[in-house]
């Protein structure tokens, strides 16, 4: 390796240049945030700042392997339905007392992440606020950032409420202190929790937008749509023209979706495409439209698939998504499924062309069109969502009881410190599995693999930052500046890093990389560290006032049709709140 090039200043600054740039990388989205991770990690390890023995030693931290187990678990909960009956009786009931059912709800799954990871909780949960919005006649941008924020706030209940609070638990272990118990950091989190409620129920309201969706915008659900396709005969006066010129094609209720030539889709080039004689153009119309296309001397209706009934839904990417890294061309929707990509949202942007170049990403949106058993086909092989009903698949409700008492068990007997919590996980995937409340093959789909590689790939750069000396370099810096302040402004000053960090970045590779720094500047101030590792943790995980800081804020993103600014309006004032909040409560809780 490359480390004996570098004297100890210089392995400490270039560690530091390579965590800058890859943080300018998470912030640009250029590659997906695991990649940026794995590639930092690389580059440390042939410079030598990253020893080969540490980075092996990454791989035996109880951290992520528990992230991994709990979320099998969580899995064995969704697949029972030990979650489902519950959430039905009360959107059933919402029309008699909609606030109490939105308060329910979001209690709910504040004490639902706080026993299991918080990510499952909202992907299932999505379809259930968007079915009670409709139910309350409400757009679903007023209940889906607190379907978030709730799930977010749950998780600082508890050390296994999220995938932070485990990680940044792991670092702590690495850093020599004393593991965090179960129901530890849970004092703090229900002051966390109390305060973000009655910010939900009173202030939250307020500032919330009207949003529609992107489904509500591109289609009328109102009328049965169906895709006619008609044939151009050799006789066709068609023949020639511009396919986005004809008129039959362009009237009110027609929507030309794609043109075929033999088994080739010439969808990408449309505004190109000049009619041939047996070309087939695909139309998506309503049933007064379509007799009136198939009486046209100029196209000939093609029987097999004329009048097909067909549904748009809007489905959710979600980590354990098939399609997630795979350009929309290559999975060949059309001719495998007989369905459509009509739009994606991403962001703050609804994106209707050149669909086939696009690679799914986790958050996107999908508006699909085809027939409804087409897409139930697509969604059951692809593990998609669809974000306007609750998901139809078969539950194993008899399996509930065991999946909900393996659970209840495992938090009870790592609460009396029976058993280390990475023992009791594993123990409760192994149970679920024997038992069959999960099959293998749906157990794993639960496991977000990406999630997990940029976990061990940001310990990797931690381990790097520790040994290349970088950490005692920003401790030398900054340590004189909190020296002398009261305990408030200390764990203030940490929160405050942790938390801005969090809102530009994935919030696991801040805590990764802060936490050393926080134990660092404890041992300098001579101070207990574990107040500063807690601050940490929930500035970590108390991620409102961007959808890039926590993944339950980019889940939410396209289904409410949110912009940016949505979450920067409702958010900043609850994380600035809860920043001071903690920050004040912490000291006492455990004093410095």
């Amino acid at each position: 390796m490359l480390s004996s090039f570098f004297s100890p200043d210089a392995q400490a600054i270039l560690s530091l240049t390579v965590v800058a740039i890859m943080f300018v990388l998470f912030i640009r989205e250029t590659y997906p945030a695991e990649v940026v991770a794995i590639s930092g990690a690389a580059l440390m390890l042939v410079l030598g700042i990253l020893p080969y023995d540490a980075a092996l030693e990454v791989l035996s931290n109880p951290a992520p392997w528990t992230i991994a187990a709990m979320f099998v678990v969580m899995g064995a909960l969704v697949r029972t339905g030990a979650l489902d009956s519950f959430t039905q009786r009360t959107v059933q009931s919402a029309g008699k007392r909609p606030v109490l059912a939105v308060a329910v709800l979001l209690g709910f799954v504040a004490l639902s992440s706080a026993i299991v990871s918080n990510t499952p909780v909202v992907v299932v949960m999505i379809p259930v606020f968007v079915q009670l919005a409709q139910t309350l006649g409400r757009s679903a941008s007023k209940l889906l950032i607190p379907l978030s924020y709730a799930a977010i706030l749950g998780g600082t209940l508890t050390l296994i409420g999220t995938s932070t609070n485990l990680l940044v638990d792991g670092v702590a272990r690495a850093q020599g202190l004393e593991p965090f118990t179960i129901f530890e950091v849970t004092p703090l989190g229900i002051i966390v929790v109390a305060w973000g409620m009655i910010y939900l129920r009173f202030i939250a309201p307020k500032l919330l937008p009207r949003r529609e969706t992107m489904a509500g915008m591109l289609t009328d659900r109102s009328k049965m749509k169906f895709f006619t396709e008609v044939a151009i005969p050799e006789s066709s006066e068609l023949i020639g023209r511009n396919v986005t010129d004809v008129d039959m094609f362009k009237r009110g209720g027609v929507r030309l979706i794609d043109v075929l030539r033999g088994d080739a889709s010439l969808r990408r080039e449309m505004s190109d495409v000049v009619l041939e004689r047996g070309d087939r153009v695909v139309l998506r119309t309503g049933a007064d439209e379509v007799l009136g296309i198939r009486k046209s001397k100029s196209v000939r209706a093609v029987d097999e698939l004329s009048q097909v009934a067909t549904s748009t839904v809007e489905v959710l990417i979600t980590p354990g998504c098939r399609m997630v890294g795979r350009s929309l061309g290559t999975l060949r929707l059309r001719r495998r499924y007989g369905v459509y990509p009509l739009a994606v949202h991403r962001r703050n942007q609804n994106i209707g062309r050149q669909l086939d170049d696009l690679v799914v990403r986790v958050g996107d949106t999908l508006l699909l069109e085809g027939a409804p058993e087409d897409i139930q086909r697509l969604a059951v092989d692809m593990d998609l969502v669809d974000i306007s009903q609750t998901t139809a698949r078969a539950y194993r409700r008899r399996h509930a009881p065991l999946a909900i008492g393996t659970l209840l068990a495992m938090v009870a007997l790592a609460a009396f410190g029976i058993a280390p919590i990475f023992l009791l996980a594993v123990l409760a995937v192994a149970f679920v599995l024997i038992t069959r409340c999960i099959d293998a093959d749906e157990a794993f789909s639960f496991v977000d693999g990406r999630l997990l590689a940029l976990i061990f790939s940001m310990l990797a750069v931690g381990a790097a930052l520790q040994a290349s000396g970088a950490v005692e370099k920003i401790v030398e810096a900054v340590a004189p500046y909190l020296q002398g302040l009261p305990p408030f402004l200390i764990v203030w000053a940490i929160y405050l890093l942790t938390s801005i960090l969090t809102e530009l970045v994935s919030n696991n590779a801040v805590a990764v990389v802060v936490t050393p720094v926080a134990v660092g500047l404890a041992s300098a101030l001579g101070v207990d560290p574990r107040p500063l590792v807690i601050a940490v943790m929930v500035a970590a995980s108390a991620s409102f006032a961007t959808p890039i800081g926590y993944q339950t804020n980019m889940l939410v993103y396209g289904p409410g049709g949110y912009k940016f600014t949505d979450f920067l309006r409702v958010g900043i004032p609850l994380n600035l709140s809860v920043g001071l909040i903690a920050s004040a409560a912490i000291p006492f809780i455990w004093p410095l």
